[in-house]
Order: C-alpha cells, then sequence, then structure tokens
C-alpha cells in the first residue's frame, strides 16, 4: 500500500517514470526522501544518470512536495560487465526490439544487484525503510513476494540494523500509477535501453512501453523520440 506515515525512507532510484513517480509521492506525503542510485556499467546508464540529476533538480524547486525534505543523492557502484559479459545491456549488441517478449529484456539477478548495497548502506546510516517501484504487472521472479522477503531477511541476517523493503506501488497497475504522477515532471524522466545521442530512440522495447504509459491516461507523450513515428507505430501494434 502506499505509504501514509510520514518519516525516513531510502528510495532507489533510477531515472524511469515509476521510480521517478514514487520519490513524488513520497516528498507529497511530507517523507524525507533518501535517493540512491546504482550504477551497474550498463549501456544506458549515461543518459538515465543525467535524466535523473535533472528531474532531482526539478522536484528541489518544485512547489508540490508537501512537507517532504529531499536528501543529495547518494551513488553507489555494482559493475556487472564481469557478470553478463557481451551482451545487449552493456552494449554488446542492439537491445531488444518493441516487439519483444518480456523475457527478452529481463537481466539474470537484476533486483538482487540492484537491491544489495542500498540495503546495507541504509542499515549503516540508520534508515530502517528502502522502498522500490515495483509494479502490479511485473512478471519476473525477482518482483514476488517470495523473493524479497526471503532475499531481505538474508541481508538482514548478515548486516547490521534490519532494513525492510516495500513496494508502494506493487499493487497499481502502470495506468494507476502514471494518473498518480501526472502532475510531475515526466518530461525529465528517462526509459530508452538503446539511446542515441542522449535521447529516446523510439524503437526499442522500454520506449513503447514509455509511450504506452502516457497514452494510458490520454496525457500527450512529451517525449523527443529520435524515431517518434516508429514509436507510435509499435504502440498501435501492442494495444489493437
Amino acid at each position: 500500500m502506499i505509504l501514509s506515515q510520514k518519516e525516513r525512507v531510502g528510495l532507489l532510484l533510477s531515472g524511469g517514470l515509476d521510480s521517478g513517480i514514487l520519490l513524488g509521492h513520497l516528498l507529497h506525503a511530507g517523507h524525507h526522501v533518501q535517493p540512491i542510485y546504482v550504477r551497474t556499467g550498463l549501456a544506458w546508464e549515461p543518459d538515465e544518470h543525467r535524466a535523473l540529476l535533472r528531474f532531482l533538480e526539478a522536484l528541489r524547486h518544485g512547489n508540490a512536495n508537501g512537507d517532504g525534505w529531499l536528501a543529495p543523492l547518494v551513488e553507489l557502484d555494482q559493475p556487472v560487465g564481469d557478470l553478463y559479459g557481451w551482451h545487449w545491456s552493456t552494449g554488446g549488441a542492439p537491445g531488444p526490439a518493441a516487439d519483444a517478449p518480456d523475457e527478452a529484456v529481463f537481466l539474470p539477478g537484476r533486483n538482487a544487484l540492484l537491491l544489495l548495497k542500498p540495503l546495507l548502506w541504509c542499515s549503516c546510516h540508520g534508515i530502517d525503510e528502502l522502498a522500490i517501484g515495483v509494479l502490479a504487472m511485473n512478471p519476473f521472479a525477482d518482483a514476488t513476494d517470495a523473493f524479497f522477503d526471503h532475499f531481505t531477511a538474508a541481508v538482514n541476517a548478515g548486516g547490521g540494523q534490519s532494513v525492510r523493503v516495500s513496494r508502494p506501488l506493487a499493487h497499481l497497475s502502470k495506468e494507476s500509477v502514471m494518473r498518480l504522477g501526472r502532475r510531475l515532471p515526466l518530461e525529465l524522466t528517462f526509459s530508452c535501453i538503446n539511446p542515441i545521442d542522449g535521447r529516446h530512440c523510439g524503437m526499442c522495447n522500454k520506449c513503447t512501453e514509455r509511450n504506452a504509459a502516457f497514452r494510458s491516461i490520454n496525457l500527450p507523450d512529451p517525449t523527443r523520440y529520435v524515431h517518434p513515428n516508429a514509436v507510435e507505430v509499435n504502440d498501435h501494434r501492442q494495444t489493437v
């Protein structure tokens, strides 16, 4: 459920729509939010990171944050090049296209790698909750209750202060999450896995999902795609 009690909370933050909207919600609810970004060395991260910094700056100077407070961004390194090797996610090949199935974008151990250091960082800095923007329709095994329960318990067993992982958006659809964040500067978020010169390509799996998310709430997509016609055609194919 959506957090309502005002408290200090860590937030695993990418440059994307879901975690950005969760950040806006937590601030509006009055939380002291510690944003955490994990740099793993994937191909799109330089552009994602730049977008994230712009988004954070906009929220710091926005007027919709309620009584919340946004701490400076914490950046942690968890390189995966030695794990994934020559792989599309590390720049070894183009990422999955718009019509690729969900399993084509699966990255083994992704949530485990993203959670490990943030959980330990929160434990070392007196934060007892780490929020993550997982949605209801996530199809992967590392987004289940069992995964989060067992993984968090294992990390806590070897750490100091116990930290719980909360998933405030886990009962919501993408459309519901987009409605929650429609007043945020979503044009500053970043979702592409094949960026071209710092812009969304408009042809990959994630660009199509992004365009569909805006369409789901009848909100014009403000994203500047390199191939805008492609993303609209691909989205139409997925929805007919």
